[in-house]
């Protein structure tokens, strides 16, 4: 190819409509979604294939894998990192199903507070593209079926979602509880039992198929797959959730065998499932003992048990064989304590409850929490105090928005003045020969009435400043409504949503409230599995503010289009250079609502 047709080529992927290829993609998932909420197999097939054929959709799952997602530089067996805007069309163009399946790669990653690690399996970028086509397709009909309870790894639905959803299921009553995790859930799925519950047409199950028996390459060595999905492909949550998909009615049909209401037995027995973490709530501890042999029992006929040393039946307000009270959930301790008639609330019978249902952040994310920033703190011994702050800032701010939607006042104070005492250890060992005071007033200022402000000063002016966990508002979330879906057309809500989500940055969050949910750039409502980044109307290079004024939020492809546009450093003939820089972190892969902010 000629370097004149490769720069033309280069400028077509750049001049893309992206707002109407979205568009016309949205508008065909919409009505897979429907078709399937009313049933109609034929119809939501027949629109299945009709979109995976559009370019449209193609175009748009290449630029996903290869633009908007976070690992879109970790390279498979073949070793490409990223593609061109040349080769993203090549590769728009050459995107069908029915294409040779390569091995993934395997990738080990450390397991968050464990010693253990995860393996993940990479996909090549054509493949991860595929992928990407082929969940445009299936999301929408699998989101009309999914059950209310189901919360990991679908867009719109947050771990908050699980916790708000346990606190409504014990709020008003104590409960025996079987808190339970299945055994190496995304590794063992019998694949033959997971094509035929996803039970879609031909084309589509041998692809994925093909998939699930690619095998993977770990170093040298090829290692066959038969049985899992691996992690680290983008469709693999789709396919682990289709897999579980049904545990929450299996329990429900039990309920029904109760004596009395059969609604009032259903919705007093409750399984809330996040990916393979779950809990089964009900008063009667032989309800949920014969609940785990249920479920232990459905487990089987996909090729998966729970595991020993992660299952567990407690109760929420009174010891239970040894147990203490409570348990802990996606990080969280959900417990119920007795109190006085001043501080019970009551039943719908204004009967007094006796108890009060109080969910914190479990002593063990505190724990890891804390040994991160001390880490961070002992690896900047000699660094300068503007360069420690700007490293703890974003592992502070992000934990105490996680957390910000349960009681964690109590927590916040426990690690601010933890995080004190090891700065004040880290001040004064880099001043041995000084005094406390002097230390003090060297790293600790007074700022808008606060005292104790870890801080850099210039001219009495404060420069960067550190974050406390106490800083952050502590704010009742709002579940998301029971079976509601990015898919079902009500995008005001869903924007509104992504505003209000704990996990959101407080400039996103402002901005999103002042665009009304939408990109400035393209005109289009943000969308659950969109990339959003921060960017300055006037470039800082230009003279421009770091302030509301001159900030708007936008999509990252239109973020990578204005910045090409606008000239700004690191742009050349209209678009941004193509060679990746070098990296050595890994980043993930899974095809997840990630954010990135100035």
């Amino acid at each position: 190819m000629s370097n004149t047709q490769s720069q033309q080529l280069m400028v077509e992927w750049h001049k893309i409509n992206w707002r109407k290829l979205e568009s016309n993609v949205y508008k065909l998932q919409k009505r897979i979604y429907r078709a399937s909420q009313r049933g109609d197999v034929k119809a939501f097939r027949r629109l299945q294939k009709t979109l995976m054929k559009s370019w449209s959709a193609r175009a748009l799952a290449v630029r996903r894998v290869t633009q908007d997602n976070t690992g879109k530089k970790t390279a498979g067996v073949d070793g490409v990192k990223s593609l061109s805007p040349v080769a993203r069309l090549n590769l728009v163009s050459k995107l069908k199903l029915g294409t040779k399946v390569s091995p993934t790669r395997r990738v080990w990653i450390p397991k968050p507070g464990t010693d253990e690690k995860r393996p993940l399996g990479i996909p090549t970028m054509k493949d991860r593209a595929l992928q990407a086509l082929v969940k445009l397709a299936l999301e929408p009909e699998w989101e009309a079926r999914f059950e209310p309870n189901s919360y990991g790894f679908r867009p719109g639905r947050s771990c908050q979602d699980a916790i708000e959803a346990i606190f409504s299921a014990i709020r008003l009553k104590k409960k025996y509880v079987l808190d339970a995790d299945i055994a190496k859930c995304f590794d063992r799925i019998d694949q033959e039992a997971l094509l035929r519950k996803l039970n879609t047409f031909p084309t589509i199950r041998r692809q994925i198929r093909a998939w699930l028996e690619a095998g993977v390459m770990d170093g040298k060595y090829m290692f066959p797959t038969s049985e899992g999905t691996p992690q680290g492909g983008v469709i693999s949550p789709l396919l682990a959730n289709s897999a579980l998909h049904g545990m929450e009615e299996r329990i429900k049909q039990y309920a029904e065998t109760f004596p009395g209401n059969r609604e009032n037995n259903r919705s007093g027995l409750s399984l809330i499932r996040y990916a393979d973490d779950f809990v089964i709530l009900h008063e009667d501890i032989t309800v949920v003992q014969r609940c785990k042999e249920i479920i232990s029992k459905w487990l089987k006929g996909i090729g998966l048990e729970l595991k020993p040393s992660k299952t567990r039946l407690a109760h929420t307000l009174i010891e239970y064989e040894g147990m203490k009270p409570g348990f802990n959930f996606l990080g969280f301790n959900i417990r119920q304590f007795p109190v006085g008639k001043y501080q019970s609330g009551k039943n719908t019978n204004g009967k007094l409850l006796g108890f009060k249902t109080i969910i914190t952040p479990s002593k063990e994310k505190k724990k890891v929490h804390y040994e991160k920033i001390t880490r961070i703190i002992d690896a900047h011994k000699s660094a300068p105090q503007e360069a420690l702050i700007k490293n703890l800032n974003p592992i502070i701010r992000g934990w105490a928005n996680f957390y910000a939607r349960v009681v964690s006042k109590l927590a916040y104070s426990e690690l601010d003045k933890l995080i004190y005492q090891k700065l004040n250890t880290w001040a004064k060992r880099r001043h041995p020969k000084k005094s406390g005071g002097w230390v003090a007033k060297r790293y600790w200022h007074t700022m808008k009435g606060e005292n104790w402000v870890f801080a850099t000063r210039k001219e009495g002016l404060i420069l960067t400043r550190l974050l406390t966990h106490a800083d952050t508002p502590i704010v009742r979330h709002v579940k998301v409504k029971g079976e509601s879906s990015p898919y079902d057309g009500n995008l005001v809500y869903w924007s509104t949503r992504m505003g209000n989500n704990p996990e959101t940055p407080k400039r996103v969050a402002t901005l999103l409230k002042k665009q009304k949910g939408k990109c400035t750039h393209c005109g289009l409502f943000f969308l659950e599995d969109n990339v959003m980044e921060v960017d300055h109307i006037i470039p800082k290079s230009k003279g421009g503010k770091d302030e509301y004024k001159n900030l708007q939020l936008l999509h990252r492809h239109c973020h990578n289009t204005k910045t090409a546009n606008d000239g700004s450093p690191g742009t050349k003939s209209g678009c941004k250079s193509a060679k990746p820089k070098p990296t050595r972190r890994l980043e993930k892969v899974a095809d997840k609502w990630v954010m990135r902010y100035a």
